[in-house]
């Protein structure tokens, strides 16, 4: 990979985050370092004892406090889980501004979009942050054009299923 590219992962299929995460380890094999930031994602990865045994290499991080889906929370409940992905998003501003890493992956970031919880313009001005050496890798399920043209290099998963034949 380039220094300093910004690529999306998207799709439908399952693969995305799980492709973020090889290629977190790929940097870190290499001597880099690397924070995640999880959104939309419940749990997500940040309580798995396996993970946690990956820093300080690998750091991820998740400031959501509900486990359930977004879109089926009350409207409160939404408002507050809103404030609470800003505090990652500005976290995300602060890992840029201090180049803390060498990727930073912003695990379905695109799906905040989608929420209509950030807009393209705001995930513009975020990016804008970041060093020139900086990898960053965002993902998501769909992805409208104005945010494609946010990245150098888009990436589309596609789960395939084959009838296996008898």
């Amino acid at each position: 990979m380039r220094d300093g590219m910004i690529q999306i992962y998207t799709g439908e299929g399952h693969g995305k985050s799980p492709a973020a995460l090889g290629r977190a380890i790929q940097t870190a094999c290499n001597g880099g370092s690397v924070v995640i930031i999880q959104f939309l994602k419940g749990r997500g990865l940040e309580e798995s004892e396996f993970v946690k045994r990956l820093e300080p290499e690998i750091k991820i991080f998740r400031f959501e406090k509900c486990e359930e889906d977004f879109k089926n929370l009350e409207k409160e409940r939404q408002a507050e889980e809103c404030q609470n992905i800003r505090n990652g998003l500005n976290f995300a501003k602060k890992v840029m501004n201090t180049g803390e890493c060498s990727l930073l992956i912003l695990d379905e970031v695109l799906g905040l979009i989608d929420n209509g919880i950030i807009t393209v313009e705001e995930l513009r001005a975020l990016l804008s942050s970041k060093p020139e050496d900086m990898e960053i890798i965002m993902t998501g399920i769909s992805l409208n054009d104005e945010a494609c043209f946010l990245a150098d290099e888009v990436t589309k998963v596609e789960t395939m299923q084959f009838k296996v034949w008898e």
